[in-house]
């Protein structure tokens, strides 16, 4: 593996005071680069500690999940997804790059929004011990070999379509300067609907939705960074018209104002 995943963006609880967490992401192979985001690693140990909530942002991405000696494919996730961290335990996922699940699918992605299917009844029975395999794997790297083995040896068809759409959602992600449908139109060489159209097909949710979730995810990041916002200029900078309506997204979403999420990090 060579490409750097970066870092998680979207965890509202980096850190724990008590007990053992540990995140680790791994990016695919060259062959798999173009349909999956990266693998990513999840465990801990609060034997004798109280449980602990983690909190984190939708993405605009399927994910493939082993937990419990089981897979779920689950669709774009439109609420925070809440986990309680309780005993020992392990999860490791596949996250998909937005429209990269398509062409396993062979359907609307849009018809997995919200939803969450085992893994067998999208790969065949085949994938019915995958979950064991992976989660009694050694280590990292030994899990990923065999989710990649896996993906490889079911690799579908080039879908130029897919490379179109995840230009789209990578531009959203990077420039902030993105806060309406419009301004990816003339790029993408589409107009609205037919856009919308795209993404509900390959990325699963709408395009004014992954605007609005990334910029919410900068948001979040720009508090866990620390120190003094302005909370007007940032709802400015954010395409809000105003400061009220950037609080009510973002208590929708995260669970609290933004000042309120501020303090809690402190």
């Amino acid at each position: 593996m060579s490409a750097d995943p970066g870092k998680p963006r979207g965890v509202l609880r980096p850190a724990f005071e008590r007990g053992a967490f540990e995140h680790r992401r791994e990016a695919p192979s060259a062959p798999l680069r173009a349909l999956v985001e990266h693998y990513w690693y999840v465990s801990w140990d609060m034997r004798g500690l109280p449980a602990q909530r983690q909190e984190t942002l939708p993405h605009p991405n399927v994910q493939m999940v082993f937990e419990a000696g089981a897979g779920r494919i689950y669709g774009v996730q439109t609420e925070r997804f809440v986990r309680l961290l309780e005993g020992r335990d392990q999860v490791f996922g596949v996250k998909f790059r937005a429209g990269g699940f398509y062409p396993f699918l062979g359907a609307p992605v849009s018809t997995l929004a919200d939803r969450a299917l085992p893994v067998d009844e999208v790969f065949g029975a085949g994938a019915a011990t995958l979950a064991g395999r992976i989660l009694g794997a050694a280590d990292m790297a030994a899990r990923v070999a065999i989710a990649e083995d896996f993906l490889l040896a079911r690799l579908p068809a080039v879908d130029s379509e897919v490379a179109r759409v995840g230009a789209l959602v990578a531009a959203i992600a990077a420039d902030h300067g993105v806060t309406a449908v419009a301004q990816l139109t003339a790029g993408a060489g589409l107009d609205k609907r037919a856009l919308q159209r795209l993404f509900q097909k390959y990325v699963g949710i709408g395009p004014k939705w992954v605007i609005q979730r990334y910029r919410l995810h900068e948001a979040v990041a720009r508090v866990q960074e620390g120190g003094v916002v302005a909370w007007t200029e940032l709802a400015l900078a954010l395409g809000y018209f105003d400061q009220a309506h950037f609080i009510r997204d973002f208590r929708r979403l995260v669970g609290s104002t933004p000042s309120e999420y501020a303090r809690s990090l402190a």
